[in-house]
């Protein structure tokens, strides 16, 4: 398939399938006319020598500085050059893809002002696999992801270095292989090219789509947890979300619901306490809680993945530029640093459910740590300390970026969104968090194998797909490469797919 690049509509999913599934992109007719037509207005203005910020002035501090004529041709290659100034190693290639597929977008709206080449190049780039190298450090989300982005800029320059075929190349080597035609910079193009919050979001995308699909295997885990520790399900029951009205947790006592469905507990044949701690009875409203903030989250990404941002703006049907400050990614970083605590919050659940499940006193007779021989052997205790030690890094992480500004340009660019350390900090804690999700679902695996009564459809699935990576803990053994193996199973999302093929969608 390919997707069409018209200004609107593109969602997370779109992003994910360009920049990590190498979807192949078309810019639509519409939007290059657009395009045209803005550059049209833009040369105009350049020929009547108006005053264009960053067009010919200088910017930042400088942009009172007025630029002749000579200046306005030189000064596009030196903005790229000076503003690539990252640091360290290379971005992801679907993140920088998805920056790429960012900026078309905003191209297509036609306020951009750049040439329809610029935009046509990006196009190519996509569809041939060609990723400009880009440092992940140098951002500090506004205005817009200046470093990085001047690191694909360098490659319409034919400088620089990029990704073609699984190699690295400098800049006009892997153009050249490409078969893509270096378009060069005049005027405007290369601000046109980088002032935008374009990476920052692209990864906030990856990551809510993939937080997304974490988020629903913590519900998955929390299922099976349940039916091992022989929990009342009644606070499942969907009546009590619909009366209260959070969208999310609806949602999550439904997908529990479904999960748990056909087993012995829900069907009250299996005795259970009158009411339970709060890290089994509020799973809906928690959980919940991090669904709504993901959607939350969702909503305002995908409002700057479909916005104009840029400056200036361009509006040719009035003939007029207006310079603001559409590159300021506060939108963005803001509702991202909350996601990023979401997926703290519920590894701190999961958490409290494992120690449930390890501890005699908690687990509603299952054997202390897990273990068929404790005290010869010790069972899942250090298992708890590794996910410990996980959720304390997340903690760390989970301070908000957006409110950590350092002036900079001379207190010109005063307050800035430092988006960047919100999108890195995230896949850090997303990272984590696998991790942790991984060994509940191990714990919750091995205390279901101590019971005898029937568990619910979905989570028999679930722990059949388990047992396809990780054996019963029968006697001691080295738990490291299990805890490696359910972290990359939780990260692979097979668990998920399973499950979702025996009960249907959890969404």
């Amino acid at each position: 398939m390919t997707y069409i690049v018209t200004g609107a509509n593109l969602k997370i999913e779109n992003v994910v399938n360009v920049a990590r599934n190498n979807e192949k992109v078309e810019l639509h007719p519409d939007a290059l006319e657009r395009i045209k037509v803005c550059r049209t207005m833009v040369e105009r203005k350049i020929n009547a020598h108006e005053i264009m910020y960053g067009v010919n002035t200088g910017i930042g501090e400088f942009s009172e500085i007025v630029l002749d004529d000579d200046q306005v041709k030189k000064f596009q290659r030196y903005l790229i050059y000076n503003h690539a100034a990252g640091i360290g190693e290379a971005a992801p290639i679907e993140y920088v893809r998805g920056a790429i597929l960012g900026r078309i977008n905003v191209h297509a709206h036609g306020n951009s002002g750049i040439r329809p080449e610029i935009t046509l190049t990006l196009v190519e780039m996509l569809n041939k696999g060609l990723t400009p190298f880009v440092c992940q450090k140098g951002s500090v989300g506004a205005s817009g992801d200046l470093a990085p982005m001047s690191q694909i800029g360098l490659l319409l320059l034919g400088e620089g270095e990029a990704f073609y075929k699984g190699k690295l190349y400098p800049g006009k080597e892997a153009m050249d292989l490409a078969g893509i035609k270096v378009p060069g910079l005049q005027a405007r193009d290369g601000l046109g090219t980088i002032n935008g919050s374009n990476l920052l979001t692209a990864m906030s995308a990856i990551f809510l789509f993939d937080a997304c699909n974490w988020l629903k295997q913590a519900e998955i885990a929390a299922a099976m947890s349940l039916e091992a520790l022989k929990a009342n399900m009644n606070p499942y029951n969907i009546k009590l979300h619909e009366i209260r009205g959070f969208k999310g947790a609806v949602r999550s006592a439904h997908a529990i619901s479904m999960l748990i469905k056909g087993g012995d507990l829900v069907n009250d044949k299996i005795k259970y306490k009158v009411q339970d701690a709060y890290s089994m009875r509020s799973t809906p409203q928690v959980i919940g809680a991090a669904h709504d903030a993901l959607a939350y989250g969702r909503s305002q990404v995908e409002i700057e993945l479909n916005g104009v941002g840029d400056n200036p703006i361009f509006f040719p049907e009035e003939n007029i530029q207006l310079s603001g400050a559409n590159f300021q990614g506060t939108p963005v970083s803001l509702p991202m640093d909350m996601a990023g605590a979401a997926i703290t919050m519920i590894s701190v659940l999961s958490e409290r459910r494992m120690n449930r499940l390890n501890n005699p006193a908690l687990s509603q007779g299952l054997p202390a740590f897990l273990s068929k021989g404790a005290g010869m052997f010790s069972g899942l205790m250090l298992s708890q300390y590794t996910a410990d030690m996980m959720i304390v890094e997340q903690r760390i992480l989970s301070a908000p970026a957006s409110v950590q500004s350092i002036p900079a340009a001379a207190d010109q660019e005063d307050f800035v969104s430092m988006g960047m350390n919100t999108a890195i900090k995230n896949f850090q804690i997303l990272d984590n968090a696998y991790g942790i999700l991984g060994i509940e679902f191990m714990a919750a695996a091995q205390a279901l194998d101590f019971r005898d009564y029937e568990f619910g459809d979905g989570v028999k699935k679930a722990k059949k797909t388990i047992r396809k990576y990780v054996d019963f803990l029968d006697i001691d053994r080295p738990l490291y490469p299990d805890h490696t193996r359910m972290k990359e199973l939780v990260k692979s999302c097979e668990i998920l797919h399973e499950v979702e093929k025996e009960v249907g969608s959890l969404d």
